[in-house]
Parts: C-alpha cells; structure tokens; sequence
C-alpha cells in the first residue's frame, strides 16, 4: 500500500485578442492571455503553478495531497473526500507537463500504471483521474476520453509497446491472467481531463493568481467596526492604551470604564484603525501568497520605530508621533500596495503593540531598541 508519508500535504494559448492601444500598452506591451502563459511555463514554473492551483481543491475535499514517494505510481495530486483517504474513495490528478498537447501516445503508460497498482494492491481504483498539461489535451485524445469503450479498447492494443516494460523498469508486465481480468472489469469512465482554462478559472480562486498573473486586487470587504466589549486577542494593544493614558494624565488605568471622558473618542480611533489592519489582513490571507501581510508588518515596523524610540513627554505622545509616522510611510512595493489605506498602516502600529514589538510606556526610561521583526 502507498504508505501515508509518500502522500504530501500541498504547499502552496490561444490567439491574441484584439485589444485597443493604451499608454500603459506602450509602457508593458500587450498583455500575455493566461492560457499563453502557463503554455510557456518552465517545468519549475509548471509544478509551482499547480501546486498553487491544488489549494483551490482544498473546499471540494478533507485532504489534498501530492505523492513524494519513489516511483509515482501513476498517482500526482490526489483529493481525499474523507478523512479515511484511500478507504473514501480518491480522485488523481496527474499534472505532466508536455512540449505539444496531449496524445493519446502520452497516456498509455499513465493509464497502465493506475491499472497495474491498482491490481497489486497499492491503492484502490480512483473515483475520477485528470489529465493536466499546460498545453490541454489534443483533439484525438480527447475524443477518446469521451468514449471509454474505444479508449480501453485502444489501451489493450498500445499495452504491449507502451506498458508492459514502462510501467517499471524492473520486471515486465504483460496483460495476461488475473490482470487481464482486472483490466476489463476497470472502469474507464473515470479518465477524463481538466481544461487550461478551467485551471486558471480555479487558480483565480486561489491567494496566488494576483501575483502569478496580475490584474490587481479584488476589491476589499467593508471593515467591520470594532465592538463595544475588546476581545483576549486585543488585550496585548489595549493595555498598552491604558499604560498610555495613564502616563499622560497621571492616573491609574486599567479597564475602559477607567479612561477619562477626554480620551474615549481617542481610544474608540485607535480600535477602529486595528480593526482596520485586521480587515487587511484577512484579506491578504485570502488573495495574496503566504508572508505577504507580515512583509507589511515589517516595513511599517522599520519606518516608525526610530520615532518610537526617540525621546516623548509622555507615551501617549509617542503614541500618537509613532502612528503619524506610518501614515507617511511610503508602500509602494508590496502586492497589497494598491489596496493599503492610511487606516491600515496607523492600525498594523496596534498590531505590532499588541505583540509588544512597539512599546508606548518605556519601563524605567529603556527604550525598546533590542526588538526585531521577523
């Protein structure tokens, strides 16, 4: 049996359009249709690009997985539809990347190993398997797939010079006996295709086709105002206002109902600008790759923190020196640049107090300059 270690969790043309001319045209040139591109993909490109599109299976089953196993087995990306994997039933979906587009020459040893492995006892027959290639599949063999009568008929007749010493190189496998038995019981209705298209209709769901393919940023989901009542997760940014307001008015404070009429509407901003940040960076975890949010995080971090550390009357001046300063903060290079708003940069300050990465009350006079980012 494929032993579950060898089953890896996902990590992460057609003719040019018509278009009319632009100045951005005369500074880019014409844009690239998507199914062009993946056609001109790199094997390294190629196998970065579906893993990217695995994530988008990630709704429709329990687990996807990409076998890491020696020898492949026939098998590539798999999606379980149960937490049991192989005693749920599993659909294959085997990513080649191919110079031409698919023949029916370029499947006959992928159709032999399923049914081989199969009958051997590794895996049980798959639900459904794809074919994926970056240049779709031919004419041929896609009428073929559409007539599982003729296909298997035309994978007996091709088994001998195309599987019987393909399939592995250690021991020849002639269609004959119980695998001949298996082979007619198979149901060949499962093999079919997936479309360039429909990939790059399922990578568009996915966090990495902004940055893979461009074409901007969905637009962004209004913000939710903050609550009346801070959640724990706030409690690090909270308590760093009331050390503020306390060492700015000379009181003690440490719960809302504490803070003087004068601050409310200040500490009512300062939620309103995390909740803010938060928004973004919900958002960044859904449309861009991994990393992305935290970048930000970074370059806002170094472009106040000079600011926070320099000498204030008190910390809610620096407070509020540190937060004008990130609203100056130019964001020019990160992906999340063209939906980044004031209100965010002055939030992620919050963020990053709630982790105590910035601090507004300096303890016995110490500045905080020992403090990274990561």
């Amino acid at each position: 049996m494929i032993a579950d270690e060898d089953m890896k969790p996902i990590t992460v043309c057609r003719g040019m359009p018509k278009v009319y001319p632009s100045a951005d045209h005369v500074f880019n040139g014409i844009p690239i249709p998507k199914p062009c591109r993946v056609a001109s993909f790199s094997p390294e490109e190629w196998e970065s690009f579906t893993e990217e599109w695995a994530n988008s299976l990630i709704d429709s089953y329990a687990s996807v997985r990409r076998f890491g196993g020696s020898g492949d087995q026939g098998i590539d990306i798999v999606g379980f539809p149960t937490d049991t994997m192989w005693g749920g039933g599993w659909d294959n979906y085997q990513c080649k990347r191919y110079n031409n587009p698919l023949c029916p020459g370029d499947i006959w040893v992928e159709i032999g190993k399923i049914i081989y492995y199969s009958y051997k006892g590794e895996y049980p027959p798959p639900r459904k398997y794809y074919f994926v290639a970056p240049k779709g599949v031919g004419t041929t063999l896609q009428k073929l797939l559409g007539n599982p009568e003729k296909l298997k008929e035309q994978a007996e007749a091709k088994w001998k010079d195309n599987c019987q010493d393909k399939i592995t190189t250690t021991v020849s496998i002639p269609l004959e006996g119980e695998l001949l038995d298996w082979f007619n019981k198979f149901d060949f209705s499962i093999f079919s295709e997936k479309s360039v298209l429909e990939l790059i209709d399922s990578h568009a769901k996915t966090r990495y086709h902004s940055v893979r393919f461009g074409g901007g940023l969905p637009p962004r989901p209004e913000v939710t105002p903050p609550p009346q009542e801070h959640h724990a997760e706030e409690s690090g940014y909270i308590q760093q206002l009331f050390d503020a307001y306390s060492d700015h008015k000379g009181i003690t404070i440490n719960d809302i109902s504490d803070i003087p009429s004068s601050l409310n509407q200040d500490c009512l901003l300062q939620r309103e600008r995390f909740y803010h940040a938060e928004s973004l960076r919900n958002f960044a975890r859904d449309t861009v790759p991994d990393g992305t949010f935290n970048s930000l995080q970074k370059e806002v971090f170094h472009g106040v923190i000079d600011i926070c550390n320099n000498a204030h009357t008190d910390g809610l001046a620096r407070m509020r020196a540190t937060v004008t300063q990130s609203a100056n903060i130019s964001i020019s290079s990160n992906p999340l640049a063209s939906v980044v708003q004031v209100q965010d940069r002055q939030g992620i300050c919050h963020q990053l107090a709630n982790e105590y990465k910035l601090v507004w009350v300096h303890k016995n006079g110490e500045v905080q300059d020992d403090i990274t980012i990561q």
